[in-house]
C-alpha cells in the first residue's frame, strides 16, 4: 500500500490503470480533453501488479482500474469520475492540475 500511496503523489492527478482496459483509456481521455496531463501507471507493465491490485482494492476501489487520484486522494473509478464530470464537479477539482 505504501507504493500506491507514493505513486498516486507523483503528480496532482494519477490514474491506474491497464494497457487493454477501455475505461481505463476512456477516463485518460476525458482528463486530457479537460486540459489535464494525469500520470499514467499501467499496472499491467509492473512486476509487483498483484500487489498493486489488491493495494487499491484495500483502499476501496471495487475495480482495481482505472483508480483515479487527485491530490493524492482517492476520487474512484470510471462511474464515480463520470457521475463528477456530468456533475460538473470534476472540473473545480482538478483547476489547479490545468496544463
Amino acid at each position: 500500500m505504501d507504493k500506491v500511496m507514493r505513486m498516486s503523489s507523483e503528480r496532482g492527478v494519477v490514474i491506474f490503470s491497464k494497457s487493454s482496459c477501455c475505461l481505463s483509456y476512456a477516463v485518460q481521455v476525458l482528463f486530457q480533453d479537460l486540459g489535464v496531463n494525469p500520470k499514467i501507471h499501467e499496472i499491467d507493465k509492473d512486476p509487483e501488479c498483484r500487489e498493486i491490485e489488491k493495494a487499491l482494492m484495500r483502499l476501496g476501489c471495487s475495480k482495481p482500474v482505472p483508480a483515479v487520484f487527485i491530490g493524492g486522494k482517492l476520487v474512484g473509478s470510471t462511474n464515480e469520475v463520470m457521475s463528477m464530470h456530468l456533475s460538473s464537479s470534476l472540473v473545480p477539482l482538478v483547476k489547479p492540475y490545468l496544463c
